[in-house]
């Protein structure tokens, strides 16, 4: 029988489980056993009683690990820790392949076969194991409540006796799935809301969700989606003009959400302190990017920073403040993933060295590195 383990995660602010009690049953339907590390749910609000009641058994590290076929984690590990499991035992999690290469390199040392979720491709049958957007979904909602908290006024207008309360004006800087949720959770508060992107696509989207969209009309320069979805490189020409429309929308805004990553590189500089200055004192900015580099100059992560009275906020970790929906979405991915590749025979799951999964996320095997990613 396959042996499951669950680790509780160790990197600072890290609440969240990979692993629910849901999971654990579906996993044990399936005819694995799963050992969670006591205490691996508490901070996501699950019990070890909970886990025990759907089957799973609850131990110290050193138990959980002994004899594992399948590590399942949120963040990656350290390798030190990987002792007992069996030999060639997968790692599932969220491993960082290109911040902590060395990490990797020690996975491989250990005979780990180390496997990066957040390396899922965006094709239609791995969309339910992608944790990339799973997460994003719940970040972009929480990015708006705590823009909402931490903002001085209401967000809906209000007609009231003594007068009326002027709606808020909340502008978010890309629509990936984080943005469409910000842009989702703003009007829901009532609040005015444009958005805008490179991807000239998401204009329908953005317009679908009551939202305005903020795009440069009179100059070429969107070259349209690159591979997974995201942006490819945009003219000179279009930069500047684009530049030049968000400023002087910025410039109105009581609310602003950026939300624009790159996979393996630093996030990109959407608004300069120079833009900020424009703004009205007392407005906010979410900058979801802020763990990658920030989209905002002078945005640091975990702090409210007050530049020209306008308040900056972003979180190192913003899906770990919502620890239970987003461990119960997470656990879900992670489960949809390994089930999919089940093989009843065998009694595990099976990648198939030609598949796209495989390739994407594997990142060691037989003590060494193999993803191409990586390699190049």
């Amino acid at each position: 029988m396959v042996k499951i383990a669950v680790l509780k995660e160790t990197a600072p602010g890290e609440t969240r489980v990979s692993a629910s009690p849901e999971t654990v049953k579906k996993f044990i339907a399936l005819g694995a056993s799963v050992s969670v590390e006591k205490d691996a749910g508490v901070s996501a609000s699950i019990g070890n009683s909970d886990y025990e009641s759907a089957g799973a058994s609850v131990g110290s590290l050193s138990s959980v690990l002994k004899d594992a076929d399948i590590i399942l984690g949120v963040q990656g590990p350290d390798p030190k820790a990987l002792v007992g499991m069996n030999a060639g035992a997968w790692l599932v999690a969220g491993l960082d392949p290109f911040g902590q290469r060395s990490r990797v390199d020690a996975y491989a040392k250990a005979g780990v076969d180390a496997l990066a979720m957040e390396f899922m491709p965006r094709i239609t049958r791995a969309q339910s194991m992608d944790i990339l957007s799973s997460q994003s979904n719940l970040s972009g909602y929480k990015a708006v409540i705590e823009a909402a908290s931490v903002y001085g006024r209401a967000f809906p207008m209000m007609m009231t006796a003594a007068g009326t309360v002027s709606a808020a004006k909340a502008f978010i800087m890309g629509v990936g799935v984080a943005g469409l949720q910000a842009i989702a959770t703003a009007r829901r508060l009532g609040a005015q809301v444009s958005a805008t992107d490179v991807r000239s696509a998401t204009k329908e989207q953005i317009e679908s969700l009551g939202a305005k969209a903020i795009f440069v009309e009179n100059v070429a320069g969107i070259e349209g989606e690159g591979a997974g979805g995201y942006a490819t490189e945009m003219s000179d020409e279009y930069k500047a003009a684009q530049t030049e429309l968000v400023s002087a929308h910025i410039a109105k805004q009581d609310i602003v959400i950026t939300t624009a990553l790159i996979p393996g590189r630093p996030a990109p500089r959407l608004i300069s302190d120079a833009q900020i200055a424009t703004m009205k004192p007392g407005s906010v900015i979410f900058d979801l990017a802020v763990a990658q580099g920030g989209n905002v100059e002078g945005s640091k992560p975990d702090e409210i920073v007050v530049k020209h009275g306008v308040k900056i906020v972003g979180y190192s970790n913003t899906p770990a403040h919502l620890a239970a929906d987003t461990s119960a979405l997470f656990s879900r991915n992670l489960y949809n993933f390994l089930s999919a590749f089940w093989d009843k025979e065998a009694g595990r799951p099976v990648l198939p060295d030609d598949d796209e999964i495989t390739a994407a996320i594997r990142l060691t095997k037989d003590g060494k590195v193999v993803n191409d990613r990586l390699l190049a």
